[in-house]
């Protein structure tokens, strides 16, 4: 049976749409200590389905050579967490969160974060649920991304500044506007898969994080 093709909200609608409410600052952690560390560890390994994104230093330069997430972030329904990959403890638990079997990652175009990942931190992110497919499933473009999805989901457009996309995620401090933008990110796709509501069994999880693609079209 041919799948019925669909078009996501057209952007010049969606930038009309009253903006997504994300997560605020006070329910955003950067973990830094062994105690702020190990806490966080017992609600992300606790946790069946992440919200889970990346945010790399852009380079400009021809040939400059890729050195991977400069943060991995993570979310819940409540709470996100952004590790800063510099802090050789959170490299640690990121890993660990990362390789766990039973805690499926969950975001968009997630192809293009594993690479990176495996050259900074040795590991691929797995399980993972790309919702590009789900949505891709269901007639939509290849590739819809999280700010089309927010918008079909929940009427509302999600906040995403180029400059701050575009902004140095390899600063020993990051700014509050960078630290809501990944959380968020992050959150983002956790709640778009809550709305979606769909049971388990109908989920594309890819259990070793790798894929064979999308068909195009």
């Amino acid at each position: 049976m041919t799948t019925q093709r669909r078009l996501p909200i057209p952007r010049e609608d969606v930038l009309k749409l009253e903006p997504f409410e994300g997560l605020r600052l006070e329910h955003i952690r950067l973990p830094v200590s062994a105690d702020d560390l190990a806490a966080a560890g017992a609600v992300l390994l606790g946790s069946p389905f992440l919200g889970f994104d990346t945010e790399v230093k852009p380079t400009f330069k021809a040939g400059e050579a890729m050195r991977g997430p400069d943060t991995v972030q993570f979310s819940t329904g409540t709470h996100a967490f952004v590790f800063q990959m510099h802090e050789t403890g959170s490299e640690a638990l990121v890993r660990q969160v990362l390789a766990a079997p039973h805690v499926v990652k969950v975001g968009f175009d997630l192809r293009s974060d594993q690479k990176q990942l495996m050259h900074r931190l040795g590991v691929h992110a797995q399980p993972l649920l790309d919702l590009d497919f789900v949505f891709h499933a269901r007639g939509y473009p290849k590739s819809i991304g999280v700010k089309a999805a927010i918008a079909l989901l929940f009427n509302r457009r999600l906040l995403k500044s180029k400059r701050v996309t575009t902004s140095n995620w390899a600063n020993h401090t990051l700014e509050s506007r960078q630290i809501l933008y990944a959380a968020n990110d992050a959150y983002a796709a956790w709640a778009v898969l809550d709305a979606l509501g769909l049971p388990s069994g109908e989920l594309p999880i890819w259990a070793n994080g790798l894929s064979m693609g999308l068909a195009d079209g």
